[in-house]
């Protein structure tokens, strides 16, 4: 038998199937080598293994394509090398280009991230439940940390689920006979019709599917009311990727779409508005009477102050007043049976950092507060560590926690820890800060050690040290044992300092003592000698002696003391008559025996003391002792040593984008003790808290600080180290600025190119920086020279500029860098050079859609026409009325290289007709007839007159106007006016008829008779008449008037 190929064929159906093949071969009588393969769905080629691709980059496994059936899970898994990378990756999957997927994707996309520290892989995945067709399409996996980035493809497929349709049709497809033969019984159709038609339903209903692409019935209809040129914003928004689709889709829904019956203009597919402002969204109803409901998210909106309803003539305006985030919704205004669907959105303003987040060094164990202001109160804004975020959820697991107070937002650790160091990041929608968190484990340093004691006996012993964290206890140890307290024995601790008190001093308490701080691997020893008294028997003449304890075997007796220490040389004195001692420092006499450094006298013992030890107190000790039978003499050499003064000439040389250079002098005196190195310490200006940059000491005197942040002033000092300890701070170095130039243009294109010009177009770099852009330079070479000629000596502040004076016919290349306080940029320079030769163009009217009928204007009105056009090189253009030219006292025509204005200032009747505007290149020429009509009232009618009186009828005829106004009479108003004859109206005083005085006003507004006495005295009072007198007769009124004189 022949061998399974790598690729087998599909067994030929119905007619085409060979007629010596059996029915169906039974499973068990198969042998196993004929058994035949499953066939691959690509076979490799011959000279390639069929492995998988070999990775690049930084992924170890890229996302693999999958084809999944809807209604079911798909899994895509990736594993990226952490070697390759600086730091943790940020991780992001997206669909399509833009669409990014995260938590506010659904429930059902969930995203998980593992790592293994051992082979330092990280394992991500993408899972999405219960697929629909929607979900199809490509796919984008980004991987990012700090300046490293790689992103790769993969394609989700998602199918309608699989029916095996030829298995089922061979199982219906049987004989009816039981107990018998394949041979036997008659065929039965019945159930392999009632399978097909299955099959058919759900084949229609996949292919409705399709049409449909998983995109739901509201996106379509809000697809069908959008404009072209919103489908691909739309498309965006919603995570639509399979575009053509879409287009096709529309297309076809498109020839289907009734003209709305009850909307002249619909909504908008979606409006946009910012926090606090309002809104109008407005529709135009086909009529006025129709009834109106306005929706929201399905609920209906009644009017209060926050809703707001207009009727203005046949629009229907909704106001929203006072925007909240809680009015991003979608809305509906429904008509009948007709509906129009929009979306409002609702942007937040932008948050601006006001006071940013500070750097901080603080110890193990510290309260930690890292605090940012913000412009907003209640604004939303996001805490990062090191790129991942910090979430309230996480909190409760973790040591921090959130704080909101007013405009600030504070991150609280109570307790902090090492693993709480690291760079935090604030990020707003307006902006955001970063600051680096130090933690140290926290360092002991002694001020101040113990000191070797040598007392005599019945004296008090004190041993005493300082150290630099006064919360820290410690315990004392004599040969190893520790000191308990007792009646000769006290221990106290003040503040920073230790002390061990032993009175009454006896010789068992000789020995080592060390103090121990507890949790410090550190310890403090000093001995104790104890100087035994011998009492001998001394001949009553004895010559002076000096006994020192620091004597040895050469006559220099040095002595080192630190400066601040006290220092206290006891000198034993023997001779008999007792001798007289005398100091000495260098060859003047010191005799002081009060104040800091001072002589102390007793009988057998002479001592020099000097409370704090100054760098002047150095130098040389002579102590002379004299009696009668001679004298003796000893020197001490005193060295002071100190800590080295400041560092010098501290400046910062060099800055960069995120760095510094400092250089610095070492210090003049070095405190009698080499310098060992240096210590560097940073801070923002107007920070008071300063960063230490090295813990180790740093031996050079160039110093390249890092990290900074870019447009932020800093300021910086440095400390010097010897043996002794550190220095006081330098000066301050001059405050400076981390900047750089920016990065390179983006989008360098060729807008028009003429016989001796280029014009350029471009967008800002993508990262400007705090140094801002000062500008741009354009600069062009030859094809074939490597030397670029700038075009302009000055930067240009726009994104475009026009190369002027090349030569004709030249193959040129152009590039743009931006310019700021930094320097030059990165060049953006085009891909292929550009022939300087002009692209000719025929001329074309872009005559606009109102100016394609009859343009109506009323007399008196301003006639302004701007006529958009095409055409390289510039073309002729040209008026004419009637054939004739324009009166250019009345017209006024501007012409650009792109459009043509018409201007009458105060149109008349005599504008009126038809305007012929040609453009014209050479032989080529475009026309446009522009028709005007200038209109103002018409004139009266005129013949007015009544034909026919009949009760309360009458019959009117008039004749046309004369003139029509320039226009068509559409109608005419009747009026009418009852002729009515006015009284005689007459005022009288005690039946006296009250003729023109002045003390009286008398007037009749629309029937109301008034009279009016002008201060009025009790001579005015008495009885008024008014008497109103016409043709069919006379009506009276009377009022009786008192007028009383205050008393």
């Amino acid at each position: 038998m022949p061998e399974a190929k790598p690729a087998a064929k599909k067994a030929p159906k119905g007619k085409d199937a060979p007629k010596g093949a059996p029915k169906e071969a039974p499973p068990k009588e198969a042998p196993p080598k004929e058994a035949p393969a499953e066939a691959p769905k690509e076979a490799p080629p011959e000279d390639q293994s069929p492995t998988a691709e070999e990775p690049t980059g930084v992924f170890l496994k890229k996302p693999d394509s999958v084809s999944v059936e809807t209604g079911k899970d798909a899994v895509v898994v990736a594993k990226v090398n952490g070697k390759e990378l600086p730091d943790k990756p940020t991780i992001k999957w997206f669909k399509g280009k833009w669409l990014e997927l995260g938590s506010k994707s659904g429930a059902r996309f969930s995203f998980k991230e593992s790592h293994d520290s051992t082979s330092n892989v990280y394992t991500v995945e993408l899972h999405i439940g219960k697929v629909v067709l929607g979900d199809r399409g490509d796919y984008r996996l980004e991987v990012k940390a700090k300046d490293t980035r790689d992103s790769c493809g993969f394609n989700i497929d998602v199918e309608a689920p699989r029916q095996d349709a030829s298995g089922q049709s061979l199982e219906s497809f049987k004989r009816t006979g039981e107990k018998k033969s394949d041979t036997a019984g008659e065929l039965d159709f019945s159930g392999l019709l009632k399978k097909r038609e299955v099959v058919e339903e759900e084949k229609k209903k996949k292919k409705k599917d399709d049409d449909d692409l998983g995109i739901p019935p509201e996106i379509w209809e809000l697809l069908k009311g959008a404009k072209k040129s919103e489908y691909e914003k739309i498309a965006f928004q919603y995570g639509i990727t399979d575009l053509r689709g879409m287009l096709k889709r529309l297309k076809k829904a498109k020839v289907e779409v009734k003209k709305s019956a009850a909307f002249t203009k619909k909504l908008d597919p979606a409006y946009q508005v910012d926090r606090g402002n309002k809104i109008k969204l407005i529709v135009e109803i086909s009529d006025p009477d129709l009834p109106l409901k306005w929706f929201k998210n399905g609920q209906e909106i009644k009017p209060s102050s926050k809703y707001v309803f207009e009727n203005v003539g046949k629009k229907r305006i909704l106001t929203i007043n006072k925007c909240t985030l809680a009015d991003d919704a979608a809305y509906e205004v429904a008509v009948k049976d007709e509906k129009c669907f929009t979306e409002l959105f609702v942007k937040e303003p932008p948050v601006l950092i006001v006071t940013p987040l500070e750097d901080q060094q603080v110890f193990v164990g510290d309260r930690v507060e890292m605090a940012v202001e913000v412009s907003e109160e209640g604004a939303q804004v996001m805490w990062m560590k090191d790129g991942v975020e910090l979430t309230r959820e996480d909190s409760f697991k973790a040591r921090y926690r959130f704080k909101k107070d007013g405009k600030r937002h504070i991150l609280i650790f109570s307790d902090v820890v090492l693993e709480d160091r690291g760079r935090y990041q604030v990020i707003t929608n307006g902006g955001q800060c970063e600051a680096e968190l130090i933690v140290e484990e926290k360092q002991l340093e002694v001020l101040q050690d113990i000191a070797d004691l040598t007392v005599k006996a019945s004296e008090q012993a004190v041993f005493k040290c300082e150290v630099s964290d006064e919360k820290v206890t410690g315990k004392w140890y004599k040969n190893g044992v520790e000191v308990r307290p007792s009646k000769r024995i006290t221990i106290s601790h003040v503040g920073r300092f230790h002390k061990l008190v032993i009175d009454d001093v006896r010789p068992e308490d000789e020995g080592d003592y060390t103090f121990v701080p507890d949790g410090y691997a550190l310890s403090l020893s000093a001995k104790l000698n104890f100087l035994e008294i011998k009492v001998e028997y001394v001949p009553k003449q004895e010559p002076p002696k000096i006994h020192l304890d620091c004597s040895g075997k050469t006559s220099e007796n040095a002595i080192v003391v630190v400066a601040g220490n006290k220092l206290r040389l006891d000198v034993s004195i023997t001779g008999e008559p007792p001798p007289v001692a005398t100091w000495l420092k260098g060859d003047e006499v010191f005799t002081t025996t009060e104040g800091r450094t001072r002589i102390e006298k007793r009988a057998d013992c002479s001592s020099f003391v000097i409370e704090s030890a100054e760098r002047e107190d150095e130098g040389r000790y002579t102590i002379k002792v004299t009696n009668p039978l001679g004298e003796d003499m000893a020197s001490i050499l005193l060295q002071v040593v100190d800590v080295p003064d400041p560092p010098e000439a501290v400046r910062i040389t060099s800055v960069g984008e995120d760095w510094a250079i400092l250089v610095w002098e070492p210090p003049t005196y070095d405190g009698g003790k080499p310098v060992t190195g240096y210590l560097v310490e940073r801070k923002k200006k107007g920070s008071q808290r300063w960063m230490k940059l090295n813990f180790e000491v740093f031996t050079e005197t160039t110093y390249e600080s890092t990290k900074m942040i870019e447009g932020i002033l800093y300021e910086m000092r440095v400390f010097a180290v010897n043996a002794i300890g550190v220095s006081q701070p330098s000066m301050y170095t001059k405050p400076f600025m981390p900047i750089a130039p920016t990065s390179e243009p983006l989008h360098l294109i060729v807008e028009d190119v003429t016989d001796t010009t280029t014009t350029l177009k471009w967008r800002p770099p993508s990262r400007i920086g705090a140094g801002g852009i000062d500008g741009y330079l354009v600069e062009y070479c030859l094809e074939g020279s490597e030397e670029w000629v700038p075009a302009n000596t000055e930067p240009v502040e726009r994104c475009g500029f026009t190369v002027k004076n090349l030569p004709t016919g030249a193959r040129i290349l152009f590039r743009v860098v931006g310019v700021n306080i930094a320097g030059r940029s990165e060049p953006a320079t085009l891909a292929q050079p550009v022939t300087i030769r002009e692209i000719a163009e025929p001329p074309k009217i872009r005559l606009p859609r109102h100016l394609r009928q009859t343009y109506i204007r009323k007399v008196g009105e301003q006639l302004n026409l701007v006529v958009p056009f095409q055409g390289k090189p510039r073309p002729q253009v040209v008026w004419t009325k009637g054939g004739a030219p324009l009166d250019t006292s009345r017209v006024h025509v501007r012409t650009s290289d792109f459009d043509t204005v018409f201007f009458v200032r105060q149109a008349a009747r005599s504008d009126s007709g038809e305007y012929e505007l040609s453009v014209q290149i050479e032989n080529m020429k475009d026309t446009a007839t522009i028709r005007i009509r200038v209109v103002e009232k018409a004139g009266p009618p005129i013949n007015v007159m009544v034909k026919e009186v009949w009760g309360t009828n009458a019959l009117v005829e008039w004749q046309a106007p004369k003139d029509d106004g320039n226009s068509e009479i559409t109608g005419y108003f009747v009026q009418k006016a009852d002729k009515k004859t006015m009284p005689k109206v007459v005022w009288m005083k005690n039946e006296m008829e009250i003729r023109e005085d002045p003390k009286f006003l008398i007037t009749n507004y629309q029937g109301v008779l008034t009279l009016n006495i002008r201060r009025p005295s009790p001579f005015d009072a008495g009885t008024y008449t008014c008497r109103a007198v016409n043709e069919l007769g006379e009506a009276l009124a009377e009022c009786k008037l008192e007028v009383r004189v205050p008393q």
